[in-house]
């Protein structure tokens, strides 16, 4: 089950940016930091219809043109169909992702775990990618929040389409792995004890990072080890307050944890650590995690963070953080220097 054969590194590009996250981003600039990111070795790619409506996949798959196919890993997600209807973006009901892409296509997003709706979804990826094959498919979100009551219902249809549709794609080969792309521990440990269509792995953003991975280390790294599948760690900057923003879970942070990150900040400065890599050395760390994939829209800011995952990050001052209570006292550390 295990995916760390096809990625070929620990550390991938985030595309939601690119679909005009937070902010109307340039045309150019968006093209541009996939080529930094290329340029810098890397060749993992990930994005979704749902980032600006396609704008994201449309704009990877421009980026992405000019290499050959055989060089790069490709993932894209399943469970939102964009259709021509056009809507006001500005009044989206996204549930906590609401807001978070309203500069991005005013293309209407239906929810649709399905079957059909998988392969559909599936089909038009790959024209705004402009490519003919997908190496790993992310099923969407498919127990959030905002489905309220209906969330387990919203589950079943996953259960018995997306997850089955994409165990079929992959036992014919047409795709090399599947899992779910979620912001929520819960449809991990679901799809964990399920005896059928078994994901490869898991794409868990926001809920393995420095700043929040409490449920994450007790409750699904142990079982995802035991079962052999792989954790892809998306938001590892918590949607960018670790470095520097000011959103936390695609909102605006609260006192309390900005309060948190200051007290982070604060002992990063006094051992001279910078706090990207600490964000992304300690997501790393544990063995169940295979790759990091922090999201980027500027040029440059790929090389920061190779750069982070190279610094020399002193013993003390994780201790420091775990006698702050800052971090888990289980929770695994890099190799400590």
């Amino acid at each position: 089950m295990s995916i760390r054969h096809i990625l070929p590194a620990n550390i991938g590009f985030g595309g939601a940016p690119l679909g005009n996250m937070f902010r109307a981003i340039p045309q150019e600039e968006a093209l541009a930091a996939v080529s930094d990111a290329w340029d810098h070795g890397v060749r993992y790619f990930d994005t979704a219809p749902l980032y600006g409506s396609g704008l994201s996949e449309i704009r990877m798959g421009e980026a992405l043109s000019q290499y050959p196919r055989d060089e790069y890993i490709l993932s894209t997600k399943v469970g939102r169909i964009m259709l021509d209807e056009i809507e006001d973006t500005s009044s989206r009901d996204l549930g906590d992702k609401g807001g978070l892409f309203e500069h991005g296509l005013p293309n209407k997003i239906v929810n649709d775990y399905s079957a059909d709706a998988t392969m559909r979804s599936i089909e038009d990826s790959l024209k705004r990618l402009k490519t003919d094959r997908l190496d790993i498919v992310w099923i969407h979100d498919p127990a959030q929040d905002f489905y309220g009551d209906s969330w387990l219902e919203q589950f079943n249809i996953a259960r018995t389409g997306a997850f089955r549709a994409l165990t079929r794609l992959r036992d014919e080969g047409v795709i090399k792995a599947w899992g779910l792309g979620v912001n929520r521990v819960e449809p991990c440990e679901l799809a964990l004890g399920l005896n059928e269509a078994q994901p490869d792995a898991f794409l868990l953003a926001g809920r393995y990072s420095i700043l929040d991975h409490e449920r994450a280390l007790q409750r699904l790294m142990p079982e995802a080890l035991q079962h052999n599948v792989d954790i892809v760690v998306g938001g590892p900057y918590n949607s960018g307050v670790i470095a520097g923003g000011e959103h936390f879970e695609y909102q605006k942070a609260s006192p309390e944890i900005l309060q948190k990150v200051s007290k982070i900040k604060q002992i990063a400065a006094r051992f001279n650590v910078d706090v990207k890599a600490a964000a992304l050395q300690f997501s790393l760390a544990n063995p169940a995690v295979a790759a990091v994939i922090p999201g980027s829209s500027r040029p440059g800011r790929i090389a920061e963070d190779l750069a982070a995952l190279k610094a020399v990050i002193p013993a003390d001052f994780w201790a420091e953080l775990r006698h702050q209570k800052l971090i888990a006292e289980n929770a695994p550390l890099p190799v400590l220097r």
